[in-house]
């Protein structure tokens, strides 16, 4: 069996399902109710080569906050547990991409300390229909769930599309970078000897 894990969550508010593979090739089956986070998701699969299966439904006729948040949740417990104990993997990995005019960065430390540190402008409130703070609070849950630390900074960019989908293919390269098993190593790359809980493999 590959590292593949999938989870399910059900609240009040969403019913979240997510399947994936960290050693895909990028395919993609999302649908979440919220066209854009769809686009979105569908960038980090592919830029990430995760195969990802996405099902969501919540309470969209409030707003799309649960949705978002809660994809954001259950995608992190899933790569978390396809980590399993980390062994092998290069731990680290980072990019700058490029659309357009934007650039954004992006660097992931899977450390097992959950946290996002984000700094990127946005120009306008609204793509679509998406509210483009949600972004924000996706990363937010993805890093805490993975237990991984992510940062992501914009460099340049003017049209908000562009900024938040480079934001997404930046941190699903960085991401698919850190994942990855490195041939030569051996073992947990940590002096601790850890990472994560392995108990959640």
């Amino acid at each position: 069996m590959g590292r593949e894990a999938e989870i399910v969550r059900s609240t009040n508010e969403t019913s979240v399902e997510v399947w994936l593979d960290l050693d895909g090739s990028g395919r993609t089956e999302v649908t979440t109710g919220v066209p854009f986070f769809d686009h979105m998701l569908d960038a980090l699969g592919r830029h990430a080569l995760l195969d990802l299966r996405v099902r969501a439904e919540g309470d969209l006729a409030v707003d799309a906050h649960h949705t978002v948040e809660d994809v954001g949740i259950v995608l992190g417990q899933a790569i978390d547990r396809a980590l399993a104990t980390r062994e092998r993997i290069r731990r680290f990995g980072s990019a700058a991409v490029p659309m357009d005019e934007a650039l954004v960065l992006a660097a992931v430390d899977i450390s097992g300390r959950g946290q996002l540190h984000y700094a990127v402008d946005l120009p306008i409130e609204i793509i679509g229909t998406f509210d483009t703070t949600l972004a924000k609070e996706f990363f937010v849950a993805l890093a805490t769930n993975a237990g991984m630390t992510l940062h992501v900074r914009s460099l340049a960019g003017e049209n908000a599309h562009h900024i938040v989908e480079a934001a997404f293919k930046a941190v699903a390269r960085a991401l698919k970078e850190a994942c990855e098993l490195d041939p030569r190593a051996v073992g947990v790359p940590s002096t601790k000897g850890a990472l994560g809980d392995a108990s959640k493999a």
